[in-house]
């Protein structure tokens, strides 16, 4: 089992970088495949990105790709989300997760047993 925790969020001008870092306890970090999902108000929780267990594969959704950077490290038991060229559309809470299961994608929520309780990111035009 592993609890994570997102840090990093904050407010930002158009343009500008982020870095979300997501911290997960438990000595299995490993074991999991992580993803990063946002949800903005009023709209639904949508993907952003995803990464194995490994590292070894990334997934992005197309409103991100190119801009956003997924990468992990088991040793530090953190997953990481390089944010640039941020856009005011950027803005929402966003989350990270945990699955233990195998997944062509990882783009779906429902597959995440484990969620942290997020982190606001604010751009302004």
């Amino acid at each position: 089992q592993v609890q994570p925790v997102e840090s990093g969020g904050g407010l930002v001008q158009a343009g500008g970088s982020l870095r979300l870092s997501c911290a997960a306890s438990g000595r299995t970090f490993s074991s999991y495949a992580m993803g990063w999902f946002r949800q903005a108000p009023g709209k639904e929780r949508e993907f952003v990105a995803a990464i194995s267990r490994s590292g070894g594969y990334t997934n992005y959704a197309d409103s991100v790709k190119g801009r956003f950077t997924i990468s992990r490290d088991n040793a530090k038991n953190t997953v990481y989300l390089q944010m640039n060229s941020l856009k005011p559309e950027d803005t929402a809470v966003y989350y990270c997760a945990a699955t233990p299961r195998y997944s062509g994608g990882y783009y779906r929520d429902g597959e995440y047993d484990y969620w942290g309780q997020g982190t606001q990111v604010t751009v302004s035009s």
